[in-house]
């Protein structure tokens, strides 16, 4: 059934019917449009549009449309051009011409503006539950890992020493960052467009605010033109995903080289990893590197979107049919990229011993040394010259700096006495970093804590 064709003498050419069509993909937010569909004559029957009998019919028809979609008894095979057109047709079907009320005063402008409103807010609820559980996963590492001492890297190559729940504690705070961008765009587009008709409203006597209600939201649109228009919701929500599936990748590209012989920091889990079709020694972090590949196709369409929205005039243009697929592609990507995320980390072993030998190569205890030398008395600038000399002497003898003789530190500097072994052991180097957000024992579980509490406000 169409919605429209009283001016018209000519069918649709067929292949226009197929490429203009959208229930094939938005048939997934029938709940929604039912939803919709019912606060709406509700609304007009407070208002005196429609009768307390109509209503209900129409409701009760409504009911039963949902119910045969939910078992299986009503396919999405009719030829109906869009969910709209689907529900509205197989009412008529049902409780004959007063169906046909169903749509006074509203137009599918506004009427899909609010279905895709409404499932995208169910959308970002589902997302920040998975995002609690990611960060939960991340927190439980976090409290495990406390004195799991590793090396910290910057440009990729070892840096200073530092523990696993401070490199994990990294990773809370950009998921929390993830769910606070979720929550806030949830919260800015809180406003129901319904009632906007096409465009400039209607002559009906609605009352916006009172379906808004109904339906959950803050309140209405204030302006019907920017109502059936707008799609920067959906913009945030994709710039959100982009920002997440990068912050996904960025993790699972440390895993992928944690994982490898050279690092052996972790060993992934025979669930979450597969072979190899010719080399039988192989164990390959396929899940890692699918979840950074899918990065950039949430990237993608991030950008169709914005792509197809930069040139259009207002109000409502049928290129905003496009906002759909893409916007349902990131969703589903994303949410099983974290489900993905979270079992993987749920079942990864770290390798302890790897990870504390590996920091205890490649100097990382270097600017402890030079901190050694300030605090007797020695400039910042020459202790800095003069530990670079240490490491480059260890680099001609293949020596590390805790391997060096006290003769060997003296004859570069006689500041060095028996005390700079303790100064530059692993567990000092990390032990005394204890300014806020710093990987010290005391930090890191002030950290924690505040993370715990974090958590528990989510809940």
């Amino acid at each position: 059934m169409k919605l429209w064709g009283g001016r018209f003498t000519k069918e649709t050419n067929k292949l226009v019917e197929n490429f203009n069509e959208s229930l094939s993909f938005d048939h997934r937010f029938y709940k929604q449009d039912i939803r919709g569909s019912i606060a709406h004559v509700k609304m007009l029957a407070k208002q005196n549009i429609l009768t307390d009998n109509e209503r209900d019919k129409i409701i009760e028809g409504l009911n039963s449309i949902e119910a045969d979609i939910d078992s299986g008894k009503l396919k999405f095979d009719d030829g109906s051009e869009d969910i709209h057109s689907f529900v509205e047709a197989h009412l008529i079907e049902r409780i004959g011409e007063t169906g046909k009320k169903l749509h006074t005063g509203r137009s599918r402008n506004d009427q899909v503006a609010l279905d895709m409103k409404l499932y995208v807010r169910d959308e970002i609820d589902e997302l920040k539950d998975l995002l609690y559980e990611l960060l939960s996963e991340v927190l439980r590492i976090m409290e495990e890992n406390t004195t799991t001492y590793m090396p910290g890297f910057t440009h990729l190559q070892k840096a200073q020493p530092t523990t696993l729940a401070h490199h994990f504690g990294a990773y809370f705070e950009t998921f929390i960052r993830d769910y606070d961008r979720l929550v806030s765009t949830r919260k800015r587009m809180n406003l129901s467009p319904l009632g906007s008709g096409a465009f400039a409203g209607t002559t009906y006597d609605l009352d916006r605010d009172y379906v808004a209600s109904i339906l959950d939201f803050d309140t209405a649109t204030r302006n019907s033109m920017d109502s059936v228009s707008d799609r920067d919701y959906l913009l945030e929500l994709l710039s959100d995903l982009a920002i997440m599936s990068m912050h996904l990748s960025r993790l699972s590209e440390e895993i992928i080289i944690w994982n490898t012989d050279e690092y052996r920091f972790v060993e992934m889990d025979d669930t979450y990893s597969t072979g190899s079709s010719i080399m039988p020694q192989k164990k390959n972090p396929d899940i890692a590197e699918l979840i950074r590949g899918k990065s950039g196709r949430v990237y993608g369409s991030l950008i169709s979107l914005l792509t197809t929205m930069k040139g259009l005039p207002l109000a409502y243009n049928k290129d905003m049919q496009e906002d759909k697929e893409m916007s349902f592609d990131a969703i589903d990507t994303v949410k099983s990229l974290i489900k993905l995320m979270s079992g993987m980390l749920s079942s990864m072993k770290f390798n302890h011993e790897r990870m504390a030998k590996s920091a205890r190569g490649g100097f990382t205890n270097a600017t402890d040394a030079a901190d050694y030398l300030v605090k007797k008395n020695v400039a910042f600038r020459d202790a800095h010259e003069i530990v670079g000399r240490l490491v480059l002497y260890g680099i001609e003898n293949n020596k590390a700096l805790d391997d060096f003789t006290l003769e060997e530190f003296k004859n570069i500097s006689e500041a060095f006495d028996n005390d700079i072994y303790d100064a530059i052991s692993l567990k000092t180097c990390v032990e005394k970093r204890n300014t806020k957000g710093a990987p010290g024992l005391k930090a890191i579980n002030d950290e924690i804590e505040a993370s715990r509490k974090l958590l528990e406000c989510l809940k």
